[in-house]
């Protein structure tokens, strides 16, 4: 029997995998945070609506990158990086089913969107996150993230969060891990 391995490419963001993971990451966020606040899950209406409203185009080149973790060959995460200026990167849609959690993709994803920040020319990466999303908060500061003042005005944000990003040749953004 083979040891499974994890894989992070670049994805077109228009592609049925990207889809389909944009899809599960925002239905995930959103039931937390409805199940949280309102005792229920995201109405189905509302989560195709907020589903569609958002194209994704800001992770294309040249100035974004979409990432997608594959274990054992399998779509099973992603990861998003954006330029927001010259030398500032923005980490989003951070996810990995929950069936694949612990099992290191989610460290390799982050790391993998710094190296690609890095190759868009970043020299610092921030993110924001909610209060509920607590794995993902350890995550960050487990990798070097510093928590920080308010940096946008996303209503769902309630952590933000910075790195500087060290100069190096990094690994890329292909890689695989076992």
């Amino acid at each position: 029997m083979s040891a499974m391995t994890w894989t992070i490419a670049p994805e077109p963001v228009d592609s049925a995998v990207a889809a389909a993971l944009w899809r599960a990451y925002y239905t995930e966020v959103s039931d937390r945070w409805y199940l949280r606040y309102a005792g229920h899950r995201t109405d189905p209406v509302e989560l195709e609506r907020e589903i569609a409203a958002v194209s994704g185009t800001e992770l294309t080149p040249p100035t974004g990158q979409l990432l997608v973790a594959r274990y054992d060959g399998e779509p099973a995460g992603c990861a998003g990086v954006r330029l927001l200026d010259p030398v500032t990167a923005e980490l989003t849609r951070v996810f990995v089913h929950e069936n694949r959690r612990g099992r290191g993709g989610a460290p390799l994803l982050v790391t993998t969107a710094e190296q690609a920040a890095r190759g868009l020319g970043a020299t610092r990466m921030i993110l924001d996150t909610r209060g509920d999303l607590v794995e993902a908060r350890a995550l960050y500061a487990r990798l070097g993230y510093t928590e920080t003042e308010r940096h946008n005005d996303d209503r769902y944000a309630e952590h933000w969060f910075r790195k500087d990003l060290t100069p190096g040749e990094g690994l890329g953004v292909d890689m695989a891990v076992r």
